[in-house]
């Protein structure tokens, strides 16, 4: 069993080395959303597929940090055209190339599929983190997975702890853990929908 990873009192997302709730979005710029502050989010988020413990999960996150390193050599190459997500994805398209971008795709489908599993168990007190995620994913990453991909995800939902295990492995303050896990899922909902809309965008075509 893994140890706790967080002080008496705390919780998982103490640890997490970013929230999305530190995320800048800047709302004057058509809600631009700052690349390593992002990325590094997204890694965070990456840590609570440790917390749900099961090796069928392995995949999903494997998927994610596939798709941040796509992203993250993009800024690293042309840092200055990719200080926010859109500038990154604009730029990269001029050049005919599109690894990131196609990246950014696959992470905001990804973030969209934890997303739902995880406001669907937090508003359904009596619902089961397998249920959760089996919905979330036919609604999600489901439609865009082949028939060899979709047998590991689906091994992966049927392999989630018990709901009670779960939310107690993320601190033992149940009425922070609820609330911070409330907040952080907001923060990573908006985002997600911001990229979502961009993505959709003509522009970002390839």
């Amino acid at each position: 069993m893994a140890t706790q990873a967080y002080p008496p009192g705390g919780t998982y997302f103490d640890t997490a080395k970013r929230s999305f709730t530190s995320v800048p979005v800047n709302k004057s710029k058509d809600n631009a959303i700052s690349t390593t502050e992002f990325l590094e989010a997204s890694e965070s988020l990456t840590g609570l597929f440790d917390v749900l413990g099961s090796v069928a999960f392995k995949p999903v996150a494997s998927d994610m940090t596939g798709n941040i390193k796509k992203i993250r050599d993009r800024q690293l190459s042309s840092p200055l055209e990719s200080e926010t997500l859109q500038d990154l994805v604009i730029n990269e398209l001029k050049t005919k190339k599109h690894t990131a971008t196609e990246g950014l795709v696959w992470l905001v489908r990804g973030l969209d599929f934890t997303s739902q599993a995880l406001r669907k168990n937090l508003s359904n007190p009596s619902e089961e983190l397998s249920t959760s995620f089996r919905n979330a994913y036919g609604n999600t990453l489901k439609q865009y997975h082949s028939f060899m991909i979709k047998p590991i995800f689906s091994a992966a939902m049927s392999a989630t702890p018990y709901r009670k295990d779960f939310y107690a492995k993320l601190g033992d303050n149940q009425e922070r853990v609820q609330k911070e896990l409330g907040e952080w899922l907001s923060a990573l909902e908006e985002r997600v929908s911001i990229l979502k809309e961009f993505l959709g965008r003509k522009e970002c075509r390839y």
